[in-house]
């Protein structure tokens, strides 16, 4: 039996972090190539983008592999030195205008591309192997975790505050990371009590007590009302000065915030990062098609919480298996659910590009504050996101 009454964690990073800069700058390429793709006039499905980033002291390296339009190497160089000026990066060790930019990106496998691309009778295979999961629950509106999606929001906000230019926010650096700890009872969250927030600041004389008091406001006004209470306790730069930040005091990498890009921890991962892959790559696009399927499922209110796993092989398009877990709280029984889900949408790589529309430059916004309980753009992105699916999965279970 489900525990009711518990304390569970989870934490977000900014644009800022080390790692999230390299997710931008991988996803800027995939946009990149869609959008030089479809000024070209290439097919789309025959656009593959596998792009891994490193960034440390005024370096940034670009390396991985890619087929489509062709992409002249300043373009790319462009695109990243426009993530960085757009994260905020005009310090010393990392600044858009000075670092050092190197791009080792080449040709697609011949051996991969074999089984992915379609060909005769062959569908669009899967670009790798693996499992993917996706989530959904009655936690917010968005139908996501609490813990994860609050802590993405306060950083959303700083970060908005920030790029303003106005008030003691402008004082803030790219460079942070929340925490939040919800309490939960009878299954429910109704508060907090821990926050942890550390942010990089511009000015090396503000101690972590002048830092709270910049943060705090925003904190309060983020949070649900009421979830503060006075012994909530508070953790503002607990290590005291954070002035050098981002990859010149860290290196970064591209994929290694899974859990943060994800659902906090709250739901199972299947191992595979999201950013800089095109939608070949199931890692990435059966991930958003199984939130996609959860979260209609609990929007069609038939489960209040929903996971669901997907599998694939290499170079098979259809996906190996189906598994939904209601945890309980399911309307109807979970063998049917994975018997029709298959059903309400082709779950083959080109199928969810078809159905989700993933075919265009939608991902660079993605890459920082969460790939899920975002909201529909007009331009397409977090098209996973729209419970537009639950009438015909109705339908199916008639």
């Amino acid at each position: 039996m489900a525990r009711e009454n518990f304390l569970f964690t989870s934490e977000s990073v900014a644009e800022g972090h080390p790692d999230k800069v390299c997710d931008r700058i991988s996803d800027e390429i995939v946009d990149l190539f869609f959008r030089e793709g479809a000024r070209a006039g290439v097919d789309p499905y025959q656009i593959r983008v596998a792009c891994e980033t490193l960034a440390t002291t005024n370096r940034v390296i670009i390396a991985g592999e890619v087929r489509g339009p062709a992409v002249e190497p300043a373009a790319i160089e462009a695109a990243a030195r426009g993530a960085i000026k757009s994260i905020g990066y005009e310090q010393a060790g990392f600044h858009w205008r000075t670092a050092n930019v190197e791009i080792l990106l080449h040709a697609q496998s011949a051996d991969i591309a074999q089984g992915v691309d379609a060909g005769g009778n062959k569908d669009e295979g899967a670009g790798d192997q693996g499992i993917m999961f996706g989530y959904a629950c009655r936690e917010t509106p968005e139908l996501m975790p609490a813990p994860i999606y609050y802590s993405h929001k306060i950083l959303e906000v700083l970060a908005r505050e920030r790029k303003s230019g106005k008030g003691d926010a402008a004082k803030l650096g790219p460079d942070a990371k929340s925490q939040v700890t919800v309490r939960y009872v009878k299954g429910k969250p109704v508060g907090v009590t821990q926050i942890v927030l550390s942010t990089q600041h511009l000015d090396e004389n503000l101690s972590s007590q002048d830092v709270r008091a910049i943060v705090e406001p925003y904190i309060r006004a983020t949070l649900p009302e009421g979830w503060i209470g006075q012994d909530t306790v508070w953790h503002v730069n607990p290590t005291g000065k954070f002035v050098i930040g981002g990859p010149d005091g860290d290196c970064g990498l591209t994929g290694r915030k899974i859990i943060v890009d994800t659902y906090g921890g709250a739901a199972p991962h299947g191992g595979g990062a999201f950013s800089g892959k095109d939608p070949t790559k199931v890692d990435r696009s059966a991930a958003y098609a199984a939130r996609y399927l959860a979260k209609n499922v609990v929007a069609a209110g038939l489960a209040d919480r929903c996971t669901i796993q997907l599998s694939y092989a290499i170079g098979v398009a259809e996906p190996l298996s189906i598994y939904v877990d209601t945890h309980g709280t399911g309307q109807v029984a979970e063998e049917k659910l994975e018997a029709i889900l298959g059903q309400s949408m082709r779950l083959s790589p080109r199928g969810i590009r078809e159905h989700l529309q993933l075919n265009r430059p939608i991902y660079a916004r993605t890459s920082a504050y969460g790939h899920f309980g975002r909201a529909p753009d007009e331009e397409g992105g977090f098209s996973w996101e729209k419970t537009d699916l639950g009438d015909k999965i109705k339908a199916y279970l008639a």
